[in-house]
């Protein structure tokens, strides 16, 4: 199902993308898709 205006991605699966991220054997394309999804995730408010 694909997200829509306003939704975020959720902390558990922010959290696993990270991981991914982090990982040196993850191809271009995994890190680019979590990537993605790490941008929908609302963090702390910049000051």
């Amino acid at each position: 199902m694909a997200k829509g205006k306003g939704e975020v991605t959720g902390k558990k699966a922010a959290s696993n993308a990270a991981k991914v991220l982090r990982d040196p054997k993850a191809s271009k394309a995994a890190k680019s898709a979590v990537g993605s999804a790490l941008t929908q995730r609302v963090g702390k408010k910049k000051s």
